[in-house]
C-alpha cells in the first residue's frame, strides 16, 4: 500500500491495519513494561524515584510535571493502571503512533501543570491514572470529531467498560487518589480530540 507525502511528492509506503496494530501492540507493551521496570528501581533504591512526584506550587517541581506520570507509589499502583493504559493506549495508538505520541505529550504536561496549581498543599501526586483518564476522553471524543463511524463505536466501547470506573475516580470523596489529576486529564484529552483532528480526506471528484 503507497501514500503520497503532504507535498504531493513521491508516493511513500504506507502501514496495513496489521503493522499499525502490532506497532502499537508493541509500543504499549514497551511502556508498561517500564513503568513496572521504574517501580522495581524505586523499590531496590528505597522509594527514591517517589520524589519525581509533583508537590504542588513549589517552582522546582516543575521538573516533575513528566517524570511523575512514569513513577508509581508501589506495585498495587501500576497493577491498577497497566490495563487500562494497555487497552486504551494501543487503541489510540492505532490512529498513527506520531499522533499518539502528541496526545500524551499534550495530556501529560496540561495535567501535571494542573497537578502543580490545584493539588491540595503537602501532597506528592503521581502515577499513570491522568494519563489514562486523558485518553479515555480522547477515544470517547475523537470518532466524533472525525466523523469516523468505527471512531464512534470504538469511543462507546470504551465508555461502556471505564465509563463507571472514571466517574468514580471523579469523586472529590474519595481518599488518596487525586481526583483533581483525573479531572484534568480527562479534559486534556478531550481537548486532545480537538487539537489533533486529523482533516477530513478531499472527495475524489471526476472531471
Amino acid at each position: 500500500m503507497w501514500g503520497t507525502d503532504s507535498r504531493g511528492g513521491r508516493a511513500l509506503p504506507a502501514w496495513s491495519r496489521g503493522e499499525r496494530a502490532k506497532a502499537a501492540a508493541e509500543l504499549m507493551a514497551g511502556w508498561v513494561a517500564l513503568l513496572w521496570l521504574l517501580e522495581l528501581v524505586d523499590v531496590a533504591s528505597g522509594h527514591a524515584l517517589d520524589g519525581l512526584g509533583i508537590e504542588p506550587r513549589r517552582v522546582s517541581e516543575l521538573v516533575d510535571v513528566v517524570p511523575a506520570s512514569f513513577v508509581h507509589f508501589g506495585f498495587g499502583h501500576v497493577a491498577a493502571n497497566s490495563v487500562p493504559l494497555l487497552v486504551l493506549g494501543f487503541l489510540a495508538a492505532l490512529g498513527g503512533i506520531r499522533r499518539f505520541a502528541l496526545v500524551c505529550a499534550l495530556i501529560v504536561v496540561a495535567d501535571g501543570l494542573g497537578v502543580w496549581l490545584v493539588a491540595p498543599a503537602h501532597t506528592n501526586t503521581a502515577g499513570a491514572s491522568g494519563l489514562i483518564f486523558g485518553l479515555f476522553g480522547f477515544l470517547l471524543v475523537s470518532g466524533f470529531t472525525e466523523r469516523r463511524p468505527l471512531g464512534v463505536v470504538a469511543g462507546l466501547l470504551v465508555a461502556a467498560v471505564w465509563g463507571t470506573s472514571i466517574l468514580t475516580g471523579l469523586a472529590p470523596t474519595q481518599t488518596g487518589v487525586s481526583w483533581q489529576g483525573h479531572l484534568i486529564g480527562l479534559v486534556s484529552g478531550v481537548a486532545a480530540a480537538f487539537v489533533f483532528r486529523r482533516p477530513d480526506r478531499p472527495r475524489a471528484v471526476g472531471m
